[in-house]
């Protein structure tokens, strides 16, 4: 019985979520006709008559993966009838973070338009969350597919009737009106909170998260290394060990030059020097941050202000010769790696990933290509298991990769950032070969920076801004680990570093200058409307500020430039914890000020006490609703922008939160309507967010 399986992923997550479907389906008597979403000459959802699966991630503040997107603009086409899918049954499970604003909207787009064009559910929708945990709502979802196969097979016809495959999502019985169809999926983003909708049952993660809640009850007598009762005594249910497929040789090497392209083939590398570092906080703030310049006069790299670029960075030296002492491979760290396809794999469609290069060194792909800080996922957890020597040991691993253990891993896996050298340090029987890291190790991600300068303020230099990211570490709490990227441009940045301070450090020439590789990303719209008579609100507490630098510097170059032009109003609403320790780009902002660049700046200190009797806004969302008159008149009868930077936890959620109540209160109007009017400002490219969590 066949089904087809589509994934559409990012960085890897959803398709190895559909490679885990494809290898469980044969085991419940399915074959999955496994394809990536762009691959759409191998399928035709026109003439599909077995039922769909689908796996979609979701990236940016809400978006489809970039696999997905020509599918989306085609299944978008407002001339398709109502009924273009009527013949289709699906299920689909959706990925995403519900530190964002527009969880899961990556699949959500893709179901709600699915519906719209007359296709029907033979299974729910799973909502799977990374901030908790994926696999959560993963395995079970996975699960219970097997039995709404089963079920949809055995219907009249091979057709999946409404009434008889559980479980059913209840279509929308409502028509929508057509003229509402594409604000319709605005609000769809919108919604914070779609939990509570009575018109699909989705598998929302907060109730799962809830059930298990008792669970996470602190117990002084669990570990990483170790259980307590009731799960020490517990039968376990585990997953099947994962198929190997990879073949590792490790040959001395012929001494060839490694080529950094190699990690990011599909982008242009540029490598460029740190021309300057300043610590924009004092020494008592809570986090250090940093502003790094890099001189990219001589490299053909050019960015607006609002743009974001990528820092391609490596793993620690430390980290990965721990590692390489652990596996015992210190001795062969300059070996070649030959990788192949086991010939005798029973996994399905087995390929050596596209992010290993082609013989490089051993101590090359450690450093450059594998992400050896990433959580392990169960399925290597499973695969560590089979090469456990100590009993007690291999029983642990095995609790934390079961559905009895979901906890514990959540718990001293995953919550506490633990990665696979914290592993192998904590199970020392554990010897793994190196083929079945390379199947289980992601790609090392480039991290994304926003450019916080103009080229037309500064020719030739880059500015970008960042917090240096420490947590603890899980080998020992007295040490800290620092963030991959953060902890090593700091590093870098140490021999050029200067104080917060307006005077241009001396150069000390660009042979001295640490050296970076950087690499451009697709543009977006996160610019400055071009019409410069439209007032704009800039949003950007911390290291969000950033863009908003670059857009300052632009406008008072372009002011210079055209002395009688009319140019519309800049706010600004930025925040910090302390005005004396933290409050960046103080002085700057100052002179934007004065010079009427800046025509109006808002800033809020969450952790200084109010001076006075009023109360002072603690955040920026406090001091937007403090002005709520002046940005709706903005917003609704100006013709203005609003652009959010920063933290997608809290922050960019409690700013959306408030543009919809300041419109509903100052226009009048019930919430939805309110959704409406912020929904269409994002479809109109008026309302941006750049965040991150």
């Amino acid at each position: 019985m066949r089904f087809l399986l589509l994934y559409a992923t990012q960085q890897g997550q959803a398709k190895a979520i559909a490679e885990e479907i494809c290898e469980q389906a044969a085991a419940h008597g399915f074959s999955a006709d496994l394809h990536c979403i762009s691959e759409s000459d191998k399928y035709d959802l026109k003439t599909e008559t077995a039922p769909l699966v689908v796996v979609v991630s979701t990236t940016g503040t809400g978006d489809p993966p970039d696999t997905a997107r020509k599918f989306v603009r085609a299944i978008q086409d407002r001339t398709l009838p109502a009924d273009f899918f009527a013949h289709l049954r699906y299920g689909l499970l959706g990925l995403g973070d519900s530190e964002y604003t527009y969880f899961c909207n990556g699949g959500k787009v893709i179901d709600k338009r699915l519906q719209e064009l007359g296709a029907r559910h033979f299974y729910d929708t799973g909502h799977a969350d990374d901030c908790v945990g994926l696999e959560l709502v993963v395995e079970p979802w996975i699960a219970g597919l097997w039995a709404a196969l089963t079920k949809h097979f055995a219907s009249s016809g091979g057709r999946s009737e409404m009434s008889g495959a559980p479980p059913v999502a209840v279509p929308r019985t409502d028509p929508v009106k057509p003229e509402l169809l594409h604000v319709g999926a605005q609000i769809e983003l919108l919604r914070l909170d779609d939990s509570g909708r009575k018109d699909s049952k989705v598998l929302n993660q907060n109730a799962v998260n809830s059930s298990q809640s008792s669970a996470l009850i602190e117990d002084f007598e669990s570990s990483l290394t170790c259980s307590a009762p009731p799960l020490s005594q517990a039968s376990l249910n585990i997953p099947a060990s994962p198929p190997e497929y990879l073949h590792v040789d490790l040959r001395e090497s012929l001494g060839q030059e490694e080529n950094h392209a190699s990690v990011t083939p599909a982008d242009p590398i540029f490598q460029v020097p740190i021309s300057k570092a300043v610590r924009l906080t004092t020494e008592d703030a809570i986090k250090t941050t940093l502003l790094l310049e890099l001189d990219v006069s001589e490299a053909n790299f050019s960015y607006q202000p609002g743009d974001a670029f990528n820092v391609i960075c490596p793993n620690s030296d430390s980290e990965v010769e721990s590692l390489l002492q652990r596996l015992q491979l210190a001795e062969k760290r300059k070996h070649c790696v030959l990788v192949t396809v086991k010939a005798d794999t029973k996994k399905r469609g087995a390929a050596v990933p596209p992010h290993i290069p082609e013989g490089c060194s051993l101590q090359f792909l450690l450093t450059w290509c594998l992400e050896i800080r990433a959580v392990p996922k169960k399925a290597l957890l499973r695969a560590l298991v089979d090469y456990t020597s100590d009993s007690a040991e291999q029983r642990r691993l095995q609790e934390l990769c079961s559905r009895q253990g979901a906890a514990d891993y959540g718990h001293f896996v995953r919550d506490a950032c633990a990665c696979l050298l914290d592993l192998l340090l904590a199970f020392p029987s554990c010897r793994p070969p190196l083929g079945l890291l390379l199947e289980h190790l992601p790609k090392l991600q480039p991290r994304p920076y926003s450019c916080a300068s103009s080229s037309l303020f500064h020719p030739g230099k880059l500015h970008f801004v960042f917090n240096i990211v420490e947590y603890p570490s899980n080998t020992t709490m007295a040490v800290l680990r620092r963030g991959v990227c953060t902890g090593w441009l700091a590093t870098l940045a140490a021999s050029v570093l200067q104080p917060d301070t307006q005077e241009s450090p001396v150069d000390s020439g660009k042979a001295l200058a640490p050296q970076i590789f950087i690499a451009p990303r697709t543009t977006h719209s996160f610019h400055l409307p071009s019409d410069s008579t439209a007032p704009v609100i800039m949003v950007g507490p911390g290291t969000g500020i950033a863009p908003f630098i670059g857009f300052l510097q632009h406008r008072e170059k372009l002011q210079e430039q055209h002395p009688d032009g009319n140019f519309g109003a800049m706010w600004l609403f930025f925040g910090c914890r302390h005005k004396d320790r933290d409050y960046l780009f103080r002085e700057e902002l100052r002179r934007f000020l004065e010079r009427g660049i800046l025509t109006h700046l808002k800033v809020s200190f969450s952790r200084d006490a109010a001076v006075g009797r009023e109360e002072a806004p603690k955040y920026v969302h406090d001091n937007i609703r403090l002005h709520s008159k002046q940005v709706a008149g903005l917003l609704l009868h100006e013709n203005g922008y609003v652009y959010v930077c920063g933290d997608a936890k809290n922050m960019a959620k409690d700013v959306n939160e408030t543009l919809v109540e300041i419109i509903s209160k100052e226009v009048g109007v019930e919430k939805l309507e309110a959704m409406k009017t912020l929904a269409t400002l994002k479809e109109e490219k008026r309302y941006l967010q750049d965040i991150w969590s």
